[in-house]
This record gives structure tokens, sequence and C-alpha cells, in this order.
């Protein structure tokens, strides 16, 4: 979450109008993410989360990502939920954007998860997979393999002012990745994003998903692989495989991976580093001044990558331990 395009009191007032939630009583931006404008919002009825969708988000990917809630809190996932305007919508247009309200979920998200948040986490995700397998709306994955040499493209010569290699690095990974990417895995619906902030707690039970906005259709271990990236990872960017076979343990105990899935783990978490390493670099180059958000350090995916590259098999994850 963050904000980039601001919202004065009296434009939400007329926006919120044509809600049935109240009057507007407060709001406040969620500086946190790098990809939508989010205000906490409380009206006389209650908290609510504003989200106005900037130009990265296509407009017509809206329904998927808004339907896919829906869809989900309907098979028993806690997740928010678009709050429909009084002749049912669910979009409108704020300063400019589309935007949507959302329902309020109730947690915290955790800044230094354990080897019980990840498990909780894991079976979460495994959770996600399965009520997803009958959403009927497709969304293809825009950040996947095929897109991370234009995304490197993008960031070009200046990704050596981050770091000197790096672009030679990119250059010898990305032509592994495009040879050896495994494209004949289970697919489905993935989350695609979620990170520790994606997902809330009450004390150590899981309370629910948020920001779906990079849900998509794709490989389901490549999910998991994105899950031990974010999740599995110590502030001195150790691996720590306590947590990942939690994880691991947390996803099996509801979707069992097939041993194709498991062999093709490593590759899949090396793509996971990579897609996070290059949008935070075409992020970290490219942040809008004024902007309130603080761009995320693109090192910490290489760090992570190069850990990924030295991995012989699914059991240095924790997998068979």
């Amino acid at each position: 979450m963050a904000v980039y395009t601001d919202v004065s009191a009296d434009d939400l007032s007329r926006f919120l109008s044509r809600y049935d939630i109240g009057e507007l009583l407060s709001y406040k931006g969620i500086a946190e993410g790098v990809e939508n404008s989010n205000f906490l919002v409380h009206t006389s009825s209650g908290h609510f989360i504003l989200t106005l969708y900037e130009k990265r988000v296509d407009e017509n990917d809206l329904p998927f990502f808004l339907g896919l809630m829906e869809h989900l809190a309907a098979r028993g996932l806690t997740c928010p939920q678009p709050v429909k305007t009084k002749d049912g919508g669910i979009l409108g247009v704020l300063a400019g954007r589309p935007a949507a309200m959302v329902t309020f979920l109730e947690g915290m998200w955790i800044r230094k998860p354990n080897a019980g948040h990840c498990a909780a986490v894991g079976e979460a995700l495994a959770r996600l997979h399965l009520a997803a397998g009958d959403f009927p709306i497709p969304r293809p994955n825009a950040l996947s393999v095929d897109s991370w040499r234009p995304l490197f493209e993008h960031a070009g010569a200046r990704g050596d002012s981050v770091r000197p290699g790096l672009c030679d690095a990119i250059v010898r990974e990305l032509d592994v990745l495009e040879h050896s990417w495994p494209r004949e895995l289970p697919q489905g619906v993935i989350h695609a994003d979620l990170f520790p902030d994606n997902v809330f707690f009450l004390g150590d039970k899981l309370s629910g998903l948020i920001d779906f906005y990079f849900a998509c259709n794709d490989t389901l271990a490549y999910d998991v692989a994105i899950c031990l990236n974010a999740w599995c990872f110590e502030p001195d960017h150790s691996y720590n495989v306590t947590k990942g076979r939690a994880l691991l343990k947390g996803y099996e105990s509801v979707r069992t991976m097939s041993a194709d899935e498991h062999a093709a783990l490593p590759m899949l978490a090396r793509g996971a580093s990579m897609r996070f390493l290059l949008t935070r670099l075409v992020d970290w180059l490219a942040v809008p001044d004024g902007a309130l958000v603080k761009p995320k350090d693109p090192l910490e995916y290489f760090r992570k990558l190069r850990f990924h590259q030295s991995v012989r098999d699914a059991n240095d994850y924790g997998l068979g331990a």
C-alpha cells in the first residue's frame, strides 16, 4: 500500500455519498507497499479501506481482483470484501483514478514471523489455491518469466548504480531462467504477493489475507516459492530452514505438491527472487517525486537469489526434514 494520489475531504465525502456507510469522520493515507494509493476511512458506521488504482493497474483487471475476493470469501477464506454502492456497483472514480471501497479486516501484520506464523501462511495459501480452483475469470500473470527481460531493459545500465556488476549478474540469471523455467506444472489462481504485510494475525491466529492486486493465473508452486522468499529469510538474509519446513508442511497439510513440483521448487524460488529484484529495481530508480512511499531495497532479493543459486534440491528448503 502507498499514497501517490492525494484526496480532499470534500471530494471523499461526495464519493462516499454513493454508499450507504454513513458520513465521513476521518481518513488517513496508508504509507506501505508500492502499487496503489490506499486510505483508512472512518465513517459513522465503521472503518473501511479506500483504494485508488494507479496507472500501473489496468482498469480492465479490476473485476478479476474484486470478484476474486468475493469468490474466496464465499468459500470460507477471510479477506476484504468490496463494498457495493447504493445502486449495486463496486467501482467509481475519485481524484481521476478508478476507486473502490473494501471492508476493514481486523488484525495486524507480523514484523518478526516465527515458524508458527509460517505454518499458518502455508496452510492459508493452499486453502486459497483450492478455493480459487473454480473462479471463472482468467488473468495471465503480467509479471511472469516472459516479462522479466523487458523489465530489466527498462532499468537498463542504471542498475549498476545500485550495485556494481548487477546488470551482468541479472543477464546471466535471466538466460538460465528463460531456458529452464518449469512450464508443465499444476496451474491456478495465485496470490503472487503474499508478503507478511499482506497477512493479518490476531495474536498467533491468522485472521485474513489482503491485497489481491497481483493475483493471477500461474503455477501454484511458484506462489509457494514467493512465500519462501518472503517469509523464511532472516534480517541478515540467511535462510531459516525451520521456517521453510513449517511453511511447506502447512501448505501440504491442505494440498500435497507433486514430485515434479518439488523438483522445480529451486528454479521457481530463483524466479521469484528475480521477479521482486527487478520490480524493486525499477521502483527504486523511478519513484515519483513527493510520493508518500519508501522504495524497497532491490538488493535484498539479489542476496536471496544468490542463496537459491546454491540450493541442491527442495530438501534444502526443509521439504524432506
